[in-house]
């Protein structure tokens, strides 16, 4: 995994002259990972995508794709990626095996080799018996596994996908993260995921991003994030109303100690071996705990942490900022 597939570089989208919508960001995805982008509708996400599929050109600095140049060389970009926009753009007159031969097409895939493909990656997806069906019948799970197989037709050696799972049932997300996790082990193929689902870049990705109003906060893998924060979080309670901060900061492993209101929040390297050890010495002081509870870094606490807010709180601020954005790209028609 050591090859770069992606490079970017200085990567910028300026909107009407004022609207930063990605801002100077750096990254690398090496070959064979599942990259992903974590941050709320609004962060740059999707506009990052579009950049590196040549839908947008960069207004600042640029990217490589397998050595090519995004900027310069389209082309030879379009031909080794595949994409999974968030929108569905499968033709609804259409049925998903015809759907599929269409996106052949356009890539200039002779018939004789696409309809064998569509064939195999309609059994992939497991449409093969709805492949007759016109797409209007299908059901949104049916149809976000149609857009996988349409995104796979030409055999890409990276693939984005763009909030894979928006609005589907939970039982339809773990489905599609099985086929994510498939593409990766079985045909060593490298994604590029977006999404503001927590669980999700936890479950999938080897490395996320975390973006954040166009920039690029922190980069790592899921436990190099949580790890980041400093260790598990132990929260207790004692009987006597007294102040045992100094007590508690004296016992081994123990990294740091908040009090907040009636309980204090101690940060730890091991929770584990920590929490019987905080115990045994308040014991040993007369101190009785009424609670205790240990509890692992989350990817939100993270993201709290190099943020500083919540993935909720960010996501209606975002909202806040698209339809701002949306105002202002308006009147700037006007």
């Amino acid at each position: 995994m050591s090859e770069e597939i992606i490079k970017a570089e200085g990567l910028t989208k300026i909107f009407n002259g004022n609207l930063v919508a990605v801002d100077h960001i750096n990254f690398s995805v090496k070959a064979g990972e599942v990259f992903g982008f974590l941050g709320p509708n609004g962060a740059g996400k999707t506009t990052t995508i579009n950049m590196l599929i040549t839908v947008l050109k960069p207004t600042e600095g640029t990217a490589y794709i397998l050595g090519n140049d995004i900027s310069k060389q389209n082309t030879e970009v379009r031909n080794v990626i595949g994409v999974v926009p968030q929108e569905y753009t499968a033709d609804e007159d259409l049925t998903g095996y015809e759907n599929i031969i269409l996106c052949a097409d356009l890539y200039g895939i002779p018939r004789n080799v696409s309809k064998k493909r569509a064939l195999e990656l309609l059994q992939l997806v497991e449409l093969i018996e709805f492949k007759d069906k016109r797409v209007q019948t299908y059901s949104g799970g049916m149809r976000r596994r149609l857009e996988l197989a349409c995104g796979l037709i030409n055999r890409p050696k990276l693939l984005f996908l763009d909030e894979p799972t928006l609005g589907l049932d939970v039982q339809t997300r773990a489905a599609t993260w099985n086929y994510v996790r498939m593409l990766k082990k079985e045909y060593g193929m490298t994604l590029f995921l977006t999404t503001h689902y927590l669980e999700e870049a936890d479950a999938l990705c080897d490395r996320i991003a975390i973006i954040d109003h166009g920039k690029i906060v922190v980069i790592g893998t899921p436990e190099e994030l949580k790890n980041s924060l400093g260790g598990d979080i132990i929260t207790l309670s004692i009987k006597q109303n007294v102040d045992i901060t100094n007590l508690v900061k004296k016992i081994e492993h123990v990294k740091e100690v908040k009090k907040e209101n009636d309980s204090y929040i101690i940060k730890t390297g091991n929770g584990e071996v920590t929490a019987p050890l905080i115990i045994e010495a308040l014991r040993k002081e007369g101190y009785v705990v009424t609670k205790l509870s240990l509890t692992k870094p989350t990817l939100n606490e993270v993201y709290l942490h190099y943020t500083g807010k919540s993935m909720r709180d960010a996501a209606d601020e975002s909202a806040e900022s698209v339809m701002a954005r949306r105002i202002a790209m308006g009147r700037a028609r006007h």
